[in-house]
């Protein structure tokens, strides 16, 4: 469970409530509470803004639940941005760089970047910090070689993130962006390894899968591999609230990117106490209405109930 410091949330309702004029409730330090970042869409999938407390409506398991935190403007985020480099990548590495150098742009003071490789080995090439321009060089120095090992580069950045979560409580927002050209070739994490995982983390995962050569030529390989990383690939961003993107040519990962951006930066923090209480391990499922005609609400699918003594974060 997430331990959220009074001062550190009512610094962010704050903010919130002289921006948007909404009524809010003030958390102190040692209240248990699921916190979510929610992103509302109209019927053509555009961004909507400008909500209020009162529009959302909040289950877990099927009981309602109160909403007793709601904030507009989000809190630091924590981004690690993964790129698949292994020998596929080689006749389009440069756009790629490229497209990810751009998206690093993102990234406000107080937010936190990560740049990860996935080859046959993981490589962490720029760790977790607030310098941007060193996330570039290491996205710059990039090269393609070798196999993929795609479930083991989300799993083990999964656990990083929860390791890195503040120890004073501090709300940060965490995401991965994972861009991948091919199916997973070298990984020794199963898929239902790398589900329970993302189930746990609590961590929003956006998936690109870019399946064209640099001439916009699309892969024919093993049909029931491509099945198989399709349906991962778009387990993992329907799990944990993201999305997943399969763009049909190169010269649209920058759109790609920029969709991404532009939602986790219009992104509404819903929060509640859950009136279950018990810390049982369990998996409760999670679902946020918006009470208005054609907008639909996208967070993560659910949170494990993690017992106090556990390291895991809710």
């Amino acid at each position: 469970m997430r331990r959220i410091l009074g001062l550190v949330i009512a610094s962010v309702l704050a903010a919130s409530a002289a921006g948007a004029q909404d009524p809010v409730t003030r958390f102190h330090s040692g209240v248990d509470l699921v916190g979510l970042n929610v992103v509302a869409t109209d019927a053509q999938g555009r961004l909507v803004k400008g909500l209020a407390s009162t529009d959302f409506t909040v289950f877990e398991d099927g009981q309602r639940q109160d909403v007793s935190v709601f904030a507009v403007v989000p809190a630091p985020i924590d981004l690690a941005l993964l790129l698949d480099t292994s020998a596929s990548m080689a006749d389009k590495i440069s756009t790629v760089q490229q497209a990810a150098s751009g998206f690093t742009a993102v990234v406000r003071p107080d937010d936190r970047i990560s740049v990860v490789e996935i080859k046959e080995a993981i490589r962490v090439l720029h760790p977790l910090n607030e310098d941007v321009a060193g996330a570039k060089k290491a996205i710059s120095g990039t090269y393609a070689r070798g196999n993929t090992a795609l479930y083991n580069g989300v799993y083990m950045t999964l656990k990083e993130l929860v390791r890195q979560r503040p120890a004073n409580g501090d709300m940060r927002r965490q995401a991965i962006v994972v861009l991948s050209d091919g199916d997973d070739t070298s990984s020794l994490v199963t898929v239902d390894d790398l589900m329970d995982q993302a189930k746990h983390a609590g961590v929003a995962i956006y998936t690109i899968s870019l399946r064209t050569n640099a001439y916009g030529t699309v892969y024919t390989r093993d049909q029931r591999s491509h099945a198989e990383s399709q349906y991962v690939m778009k387990a993992l961003a329907s799990e944990t609230g993201a999305r997943a993107f399969f763009p049909t040519a190169i010269a649209d990962l920058a759109g790609v990117y920029d969709a991404i951006a532009d939602e986790l930066a219009n992104q509404y923090l819903v929060g509640y106490v859950p009136k279950n209480a018990v810390r049982d391990g369990s998996y409760r499922r999670v679902d946020v209405r918006v009470e208005r005609a054609g907008i639909r609400a996208r967070t993560r699918a659910g949170y494990v109930a993690t017992p106090a003594s556990s390291t895991a974060s809710r």
